[in-house]
C-alpha cells in the first residue's frame, strides 16, 4: 500500500526527467562529441544514450529506445563505436552536462545548498531501483556517481528516468502500442511531441505516421480529427497507471516529505533551465 499522495512520484519525475534531457539538445553535446569525430546529430544522440551499455549494436539500442525506426539507428551502431569509444562518449557526455547546468542555471544555482540537497534526496531515491528487465537504468546503475553535486544530481535524475522509462516500455507493450502507436496516441494525450519533431529525430516519414494513426482508428483509440476518444484516453491513462506502480519503489523509499522536497527543488532547476532556452520551441503541439 503506498504511503504516497496520489501521483506524487509521476510529478517527480515530470519534474527530473526534463532536467535530465537539456543536454540532448545543448549545443554543448553537439561539441564535445564533434570534438571526438562524431558529428552527425543522430549519431551523437545515440552514442550519448547507449554508451552506459557498451559497444551495442542497432537492434540492441532500437528495442532500449523503442520509439526509433530500426533504419535510421543501423545507419549509425555500431559504426559509431570506431569513432568514438563508449568510454569517450560517457566522458563527453559528462563535460557537455557540466556546461549545460552551468550555463542553464548559472554557477550560483550550481553550487548552492539546494543542489546538494536535491543531489542526495535523487540518490536516496535511486537506492530502490532495480535492474531486473530495465536494461537502460542497469547500464547506468553500474557507472560511478560524480563527485559535483550538480553532476550527481543529473546521474541520479538519469537513473530515475531510465528506471521509469524501461517500465513505461513493458506498460506500452502491454498495453499494445508499437513504437509508432505509442507516439501517435502520446502527441494526441497534448502532452506529446510534435509530428514534425518526431519526423525528424525518429527516423519515421509521414505515411508511418499515419499508417499508425489509421491502426488506432481501427481499434476505435483515435477519430477521425486525430483526438484520443474515450477509450484512447482511458488506454493511456492506464499505461501511465501501469508505468506509476512499477516506478513507485524510488519514491516510496525516499517517503512523502522527501519526494515533496526533490520535486519542489527538481521544479526549480526546470524552470530556470526553461527560462534559459533549454527545449526547442518545436519540440511539442500537434502540428
Amino acid at each position: 500500500m503506498t504511503t504516497l499522495p496520489p501521483r506524487a512520484a509521476r510529478r517527480c519525475h515530470n519534474a527530473l526527467n526534463p532536467l535530465h534531457s537539456t543536454h540532448y539538445f545543448s549545443p554543448d553535446l553537439a561539441e564535445e562529441l564533434a570534438a571526438e569525430g562524431v558529428a552527425d546529430q543522430s549519431a551523437a544522440y545515440f552514442a550519448a544514450r547507449s554508451a552506459a551499455m557498451g559497444r551495442v549494436g542497432a537492434g540492441t539500442v532500437t528495442a532500449a529506445f523503442y520509439n526509433f525506426n530500426h533504419e535510421l539507428v543501423a545507419r549509425h551502431l555500431p559504426a559509431v563505436w570506431e569513432t568514438a569509444s563508449p568510454a569517450t562518449v560517457l566522458a563527453a557526455r559528462l563535460r557537455a552536462v557540466d556546461a549545460t547546468l552551468r550555463r542553464l542555471l548559472g554557477e550560483e544555482a550550481v553550487a548552492s545548498p539546494a543542489m546538494a540537497e536535491a543531489a542526495e534526496l535523487a540518490l536516496r531515491a535511486a537506492e530502490a531501483c532495480t535492474r531486473h528487465a530495465r536494461p537502460l537504468y542497469a547500464a547506468h546503475a553500474d557507472l560511478p556517481v560524480p563527485g559535483e553535486p550538480h553532476l550527481a544530481f543529473w546521474h541520479a535524475a538519469t537513473l530515475l528516468r531510465e528506471h521509469r522509462g524501461d517500465g513505461h516500455l513493458a506498460a506500452l507493450l502491454t498495453a499494445g502500442l508499437d513504437p509508432l502507436e505509442a507516439l501517435v496516441s502520446h502527441t494526441a494525450t497534448g502532452k506529446g511531441m510534435a509530428p514534425r519533431f518526431v519526423l525528424a529525430t525518429r527516423g519515421w516519414r509521414r505515411a508511418d505516421w499515419e499508417a499508425a494513426a489509421e491502426r488506432l482508428r481501427g481499434r476505435g483509440l483515435l477519430d477521425a480529427e486525430g483526438e484520443l476518444t474515450e477509450a484512447g484516453a482511458t488506454l493511456r491513462a492506464q499505461v501511465e497507471e501501469h508505468t506509476d506502480r512499477m516506478d513507485a519503489a524510488p519514491y516510496e523509499h525516499l517517503g512523502a516529505a522527501g519526494v515533496e522536497r526533490l520535486t519542489e527543488l527538481g521544479r526549480g532547476f526546470l524552470l530556470a533551465a526553461a527560462q534559459a532556452g533549454a527545449f526547442p520551441e518545436a519540440m511539442t503541439g500537434k502540428g
